[in-house]
């Protein structure tokens, strides 16, 4: 049997004066469900068909494109407004152009239900979501180590979520990113099809990013804003330089904002002063420079993420040897590093034949 490194599994926890927690995760696909909390209504007119499923042991593209064929739509033509997991039963809003709700709502299907269905102008697109719900339940859980746990997920809540993209992120070998940095740098060819080029140019700016966020972790300076850090708002998403760091610093305190790390790319926008310099410093040790970058604006142009997010209507219930948790992250953020936290490893999906 191959082992191999997984891209997460170095990364520093928030959490680390918690000795890990000893717990079952995923032993079925009910012990990880997520609900979609969308961005926009759909106005009930237009030529998409805008449905609310639910699935179950399929991954999103593959329940879309199950869908179109029962109801005749072209799988081409079909948005989401993210990719779900697999191994959990999982509420989305997809849309299929030119199919009828009512014959979205009679489809019968294994592992997908139709649980709305309206009309709305345009596509569904990526992003199109405000936030995620999660209901995670651990299975086997130490209950003399309860109140333990509630300790750790308050420390989360105080301090928020390291934002890393989880190992999902990073392609089934985990190799995406070192793949792109080999054809970015000119050492092999890039992949032909666009899709490939743009999966593996995410990761490794996502593999960058997850290394701004675990020098913060490291140094137990998540919450801190820097002088010439770009920070962001989280109600608006409104992103402007720091001009005051202790006045800023009240504002983060207060959760109104949080410093923002570097999603690489040709017209990703730069903080300033020092904050630049270690952005620049970081760039330089991933083996990258801005002009290597240039020549693939079209596939990763570069933006900002915020280096950590609040876990919002966070719950603890406990029944037996079973913990259930309940919380909401913003669009983006990733549950399993709420649970990495917990269990001190990566939260796997569990394997499949």
């Amino acid at each position: 049997m191959v082992y191999r490194k997984r891209p997460t599994m170095m990364l520093p926890y928030l959490t680390r004066s918690f000795a890990p927690f000893e717990a079952d995760f995923r032993t079925t696909p009910e012990d990880f469900e997520v609900e979609e909390i969308a961005a926009y209504r759909a106005t009930g007119t237009g030529e998409h068909a805008f449905a609310f499923i639910e699935k179950r042991g399929l991954t999103t593209k593959d329940a879309v494109r199950a869908l179109c064929e029962r109801v005749g739509a072209d799988p081409d033509a079909a948005g989401w407004a993210g990719l779900k997991d697999r191994h959990a039963v999982t509420r989305q809003w997809i849309s299929l152009f030119g199919a009828s709700p009512d014959a979205l709502l009679q489809a019968d299907l294994d592992g997908v239900r139709v649980l709305e269905a309206t009309l709305h102008p345009q596509k569904l697109r990526t992003g199109h979501l405000r936030a995620n719900r999660f209901r995670i339940r651990l299975r086997q859980f130490e209950r003399s180590r309860i109140e333990e746990l509630r300790r750790l997920l308050a420390e989360i809540e105080q301090q928020g979520l390291p934002n890393y993209y989880g190992e999902q992120r990073f392609g089934r070998d985990g190799n995406n990113a070192q793949r792109a940095l080999r054809w970015v740098r000119g050492e092999a060819r890039a992949p032909r099809a666009r899709f490939q080029r743009k999966l593996q140019m995410s990761a490794l700016q996502s593999q960058i990013f997850n290394r701004c966020v675990a020098e913060r972790v490291q140094s137990s300076t998540l919450g801190k804003v820097y002088p010439g850090d770009l920070v962001k708002k989280h109600e608006s998403g409104g992103l402007f330089v720091a001009p005051d760091v202790e006045g800023t610093q009240v504002r983060a305190d207060a959760w109104e904002i949080s410093s923002t790390g570097p999603i690489f790319g040709a017209k990703m926008r730069w903080p300033e002063g020092d904050a630049r310099q270690r952005e620049e410093a970081l760039l330089e040790e991933s083996g990258l420079t801005l002009d290597r970058l240039a020549k693939w604006k079209r596939v990763a142009p570069g933006t900002r993420r915020f280096v950590r997010v609040p876990v919002s209507n966070l719950e603890l219930t406990v029944s037996d040897h079973t913990v259930v948790l309940d919380f909401t992250l913003p669009a983006g953020s990733y549950a399993t590093i709420v649970i990495r936290e917990i269990l001190k490893r990566d939260a796997q999906p569990p394997k499949t034949g």
